[in-house]
This record gives structure tokens, sequence and C-alpha cells, in this order.
């Protein structure tokens, strides 16, 4: 055995050259292996970045499946009430979202029938007044510069120049993207028509199974919140059907008047614009009636641009406060920034689903914030009252002149 020294441990042992080999680092015999947790820490955290990266790398390439599915969501609310209504009396709620979804496809159809007739006409009517419309134009130059252009010349420099080819030869070659961009639309059209077809029929399977899975204090929950969106959808969809055809008949009456062409297809058109699209719609709206109105009589066009201006006006002020009280009442600003957050996040898509959206989110939210009544305090409504026996304004300002003159005036008889 080797010896033992006063302190209790074993003396080393001499090397047999003499030396003594160095003792051995105190505490480091623990320290120096890998904790036991540490590779299945770092599996897992890999584990984890991968399942981050594909989840996101999914996401993205879902992106316009979950877009589609939200749009017919929402067309699903929308169509809900009349679904429900016809169910009640009896009819299978297949058959009665059948019905609806042909109605809407007619009157979609129809319209874009008759707003591709009105067009179609308009550039026929255009292409054969070209010449016309190039004499005109060549003549009041002719008079004003001293020129000598003729209309052939201006042809052929139209038909020789290199900007006129490059046309033609990037439009024919943008025919294959134009009808690639024309069947994807088509197929996203399908989609969403079979989303909405299949969350309307089977609405209270579809409520039935997502209930299933939560405790019956948040089935109530989800069951207000699903009936808020519907109302509020409903509602919103249905009051702004509503002013289109108040704003349509409206302004087909002024078209009829003026003896402007195509003015039931126009007046369709201003009445749907003006209200589906947000912010921007009554301008987009009013232009096509305006442009069809100055090939009549350019004066015609200002004429139903201050009709367009009056009846936003008069459908901004009168006519929506009294529509969307009960369906989608909330404040202007608050659907104005609900547009635009809506159109950063989803583009178009975002914009016509926003003002539904957030109608629905403070109307469920307002069940769960508690209010108070509000002092009697003047500060509220803005008008700051003076202490009582305090001067108004005007009052110590009628002092302050009357006190100096009487200043001057003791000034005045001083020095006299």
């Amino acid at each position: 055995m080797a010896p033992i020294d006063e302190t209790g441990q074993a003396a080393q042992q001499a090397s047999p050259s003499g030396t003594v080999p160095p003792a051995r680092p105190r505490g480091r015999a623990s320290g120096a292996r890998m904790p036991r947790w540490l590779p299945r820490a770092m599996v897992l955290a890999l584990a984890l970045i991968a399942v981050f990266q594909l989840g996101s790398w999914a996401f993205h390439q879902l992106t316009g499946l979950l877009i589609n599915i939200l749009i017919a969501f929402f067309m699903a609310l929308a169509i809900e009430p009349a679904v429900s209504w016809m169910a009640s009396r009896g009819m299978r709620r297949g058959a009665a979202t059948g019905i609806v979804f042909l109605a809407v496809i007619i009157a979609s159809a129809g319209f874009v029938t008759l707003l591709g007739s009105m067009l179609a006409g308009q550039i026929i009517t255009m292409v054969e007044g070209f010449p016309g419309y190039l004499d005109s134009v060549i003549n009041w130059i002719n008079a004003h510069f001293n020129t000598d252009l003729k209309r052939v010349d201006v042809q052929e420099g139209l038909l020789r120049s290199d900007w006129l080819r490059n046309y033609v030869q990037n439009s024919a070659t943008g025919v294959l993207d134009v009808s690639t961009q024309v069947l994807g639309g088509l197929f996203q059209l399908l989609t969403i028509t079979l989303f909405a077809f299949y969350f309307a029929a089977d609405g209270p399977r579809l409520r039935r199974a997502l209930c299933s899975v939560l405790p019956p204090a948040r089935q109530a929950e989800v069951l207000r919140a699903w009936e808020i969106a519907v109302n509020k959808t409903g509602g919103y969809l249905y009051s702004r059907g509503l002013m289109a055809l108040i704003s349509g008949i409206a302004h087909y009456i002024l078209l009829e008047t003026l003896s402007v062409p195509y003015a039931p297809v126009l007046a369709v058109w201003v009445g749907l614009v003006s209200q589906f699209i947000p912010t921007i719609g009554t301008y987009l709206a009013g232009a096509l009636p305006m442009l069809i109105a100055f090939t009549v009589d350019p004066w015609y066009a200002l004429w139903v641009l201050v009709f367009v201006l009056i009846y936003q006006q008069f459908e901004n002020y009168m006519l929506q406060p009294k529509l969307t009280a009960k369906t989608v009442d909330i404040h202007p600003a608050v659907a104005f920034g609900s547009v635009i957050a809506g159109t950063a996040l989803l583009g178009a898509v975002g914009a016509l689903i926003a003002i539904p959206a957030v109608a629905t989110l403070q109307a469920f939210l307002g069940a769960y914030v508690r209010r108070y009544d509000v002092t009697d305090d003047p500060r509220v409504d803005g008008n700051h009252r003076r202490e009582p026996g305090r001067p108004g304004a005007l009052t110590r300002a009628r002092r302050l002149w009357e006190r100096l003159r009487e200043t001057g005036r003791s000034s005045t008889a001083e020095r006299q």
C-alpha cells in the first residue's frame, strides 16, 4: 500500500527515473464529462428548428389556399341568413344553398355579359370614329402651329415606329401569360365557390364538430361569436346591396335623362362598384359613366361629375347611417383604418372583408368590456366652464381697456 501522509492522503509513488508525476487537478474529474441532458437538449432544439422551418415553408406554400378558405368562409356567413330562412321552412340546406348560389351566379353572369357588350360596343364605336378624331386633332394642330400635317403621314409614322413594333411583340408574347392568369382566376373562383358551398350547406355539422372538442362554457362563446359573425356579415352585405340598388336607380334616372347610351348597365356598375369597393369605389364607379357621357357631350360629363359628388354626400350623411346603424355600426375612422389594414395584409380581399370582420370583433368584445357611467363633467363634452364668480375673458379685456383709458385721462389732466 502507498504510504499515508499527515493529511490522510496517499503519498505519490516516485517514478523509476525519480521524478514525481504531476498531480491531477481537484474537482475536474466530474466536470470533464458532458452532461447527460445536453445531447437530448441539442437534438430537441434542432428538431424544433426543423419543425419551425417546415411549418414556415408549408404556410408560405399554402397562403393562397388559406386566403381562398377565408373568402369562402365570409361568403358562407353572408348567405347564412338566406339559407337558414329557407331551411326553417322545410327546404334542405343543400338545396337552399344551391338556389342562393345559382341566383348569385346568374346575376353575376348577366352583369358581366351586359358590361362586356357595352364595352365592346364602345370600343367598336371609338375605333370607327378614330379617323375623325385624328382629323380634328390634326386640323387643330395645323391651325394653331402653322404646320402641314396629314393623316396619311401620321398613320405611316405610327406603323413604322419602333414603339408600335415593340408593343405588338410584347402583346404577342404576353398572350400566354394572360391565358394562364385567366385559367388561374377561374380555378381560384371554383375553389372559393366549392368551399363556400360546403361551409353554408354543412354549417350546423361544422359547428357541432367544432363544439365537440370544447368544454360547455367555451361552446357557448364559440356559438355566440358565430352568431354575431353571421349577423354582422349578412347585415353588411344586405345593407350594401340595398344602397347599391338605391344608387343604381338614382344614377339610372340621371343617365336616362341625359340620353347617355347603356344607362341600365352603367347604373348597375355605379351601384355595385361604389358600394362593394371601399374608399375609392365611388370614384372608380363614376369614371366610366363620365367617359361615356363625354362621347355624347362634354357638358354631360360635367353634370355626371356634379351628380356623383352630391349623391355621395347624401349617401354618407343621410342614407348610410340609417341603413347601417344596426348592422355594422362602427366609427367612420375605424372603418377607414380597418380597410387600410386589410388592404395591407390581404390586398383587395382584405379591403372587402375588413369592415364586417372589425364589426364582428367589436360586437363580440363589447359583451366582455365593463362600462361605467361617465361623470357629469363639462370637460367630457369639451365645454370648459369658468369658475363661479370669475369673470370671463371678454369681461376682463373690457375692464382692462377701461382702466387704461382712465389712466390716460388722468395723465392728460395732470399735464394740463
